[in-house]
């Protein structure tokens, strides 16, 4: 027996959704702090709609997870995103490298 493509994306979200809300009851998702931005110092580009799709590491109090995500700003140095779990949307900054670029929807 075959198994469904979208059906196996499906699951991977469902997971990936009680995943983070998981986490999101044993800490606050961290965000990089104004000084570790430097956004005096540093150019920020803001991305227009759609955003970009990625997969980066996020931490909710001193639990990691993966996620994916939406590009929606960036420094030299940090992405800005945001990401969906049931009813809730996520923001926060990240290093930069901390996010990779999702092949899949490029």
């Amino acid at each position: 027996m075959g198994t469904s493509k979208r059906l196996a994306a499906h699951y991977d979200m469902r997971s990936q959704n009680q995943t983070i809300l998981a986490a999101a009851r044993v800490g606050p998702l961290q965000s990089l702090t104004d000084r570790e931005l430097a956004l005096r110092e540093q150019p920020v580009t803001i991305y227009p709609q759609p955003f970009r799709t990625v997969r980066a590491w996020v931490r909710f109090g001193a639990e990691a997870v993966r996620v994916d995500a939406k590009l929606a700003r960036s420094t030299p140095l940090a992405a800005g995103i945001e990401f969906r779990a049931g009813d809730q949307t996520f923001r926060c900054w990240v290093w930069g490298n901390a996010v990779a670029v999702d092949e899949d929807y490029a």
